[in-house]
């Protein structure tokens, strides 16, 4: 065997070599790597308790919502399209499970741009592609609970 056969030939050098830029890069694109809360894994949402409770009425403003968490530590946003009715949404994004922020009446997700309408929940620009899902909420005693 001479040295030349034992090296590794050009072909391998950049295969190998271009196998090691691509897994840290396909990582770095990861909705887990983001900066943002990503989506629950525990197994629960935020739908499957009663009773936590969340906020109170008087802190949501009208018109907008305020970002809570579930007891059990989830992201939700709970919001008050108009005067009296409190609506609840899960805060993570559909597309890559980042948690949504409260910008007026719309729900914003920092990572991709995805943009979702507070009072309902509906994806208003992708690349979401589903509404965000809903949090059965009541009522008691001027609180919001989950119900």
């Amino acid at each position: 065997m001479t040295t030349k056969d034992a090296q590794p030939s050009r072909r391998q050098l950049l295969t190998a070599g271009g196998a090691a830029v691509a897994l840290p890069l396909l990582a770095a694109c990861g909705g887990s790597g983001s900066p943002q809360q990503p989506a629950p894994t525990s197994g629960t949402s935020a739908s499957s308790g009663t009773g936590g409770r969340l906020t109170a009425v008087s802190d949501v403003p009208v018109g907008s919502g305020v970002l809570v968490e579930t007891p059990a530590g989830e992201p939700v946003v709970v919001v008050q399209p108009q005067q009296g009715t409190v609506r609840a949404f899960s805060a993570v994004c559909t597309h890559q499970g980042c948690t949504v922020a409260v910008k007026g009446g719309e729900l914003d997700c920092p990572c991709h741009g995805s943009r979702f309408a507070a009072a309902s929940g509906e994806v208003l620009q992708g690349p979401a592609p589903r509404p965000l899902p809903e949090v059965p909420v009541k009522v008691e005693g001027g609180e919001v609970v989950l119900g």
